[in-house]
């Protein structure tokens, strides 16, 4: 009877480390954290973000840097990004913030293009420069309809 309860230990002992595992990979990869530090909460406005959700990737140079904490409109129903990025980069004032698209159909996140003022941006502060997404819509419609080229109709 001794060996069977021990057994059962040890396999229940396996069967929870396990479900811990499968915890943990799901957190990492729905991008949530549990315990992390707040970062450097920075805001970006923009007049058309196209795809880009809550939690998408903030990158410089490519590595990610952060995410996309919320969006919402501001009062000029332009929208409101707010991001967490981490607070040891020392982003310029002059810091661009540009919504980039992943592969050709990816998906979408900031990328930050960092200035070269020597003042850094502190938490709550705004982004001077902004790029909103391209509109694909809009761009194909130019072309099937010649306003790309400059051509009248």
């Amino acid at each position: 009877m001794q060996e069977s309860s021990g057994r059962d230990l040890a396999v229940g002992g396996f069967v929870l480390l396990g479900l811990l595992a499968i915890a943990y990979l799901s957190l990492q990869i729905g991008g949530l954290s549990v315990g992390r530090e707040g970062g450097l909460m920075l805001v970006a406005r923009f007049d058309d973000i196209g795809g880009l959700t809550a939690r998408s990737p903030v990158r410089v140079a490519g590595v990610k840097v952060g995410r996309v904490e919320r969006i919402d409109l501001d009062e000029d129903l332009r929208a409101r990004v707010i991001l967490d990025v981490d607070p040891g980069l020392g982003l310029s004032i002059d810091t661009a913030a540009a919504i980039r698209t992943a592969g050709l159909l990816g998906d979408q996140y900031i990328a930050l293009e960092p200035g070269a003022e020597d003042a850094y941006l502190e938490s709550g502060e705004e982004f001077m420069f902004t790029e909103s997404a391209w509109n694909v819509d809009a761009l194909v419609g130019a072309l099937v309809h010649g306003d790309a080229t400059g051509e009248d109709d």
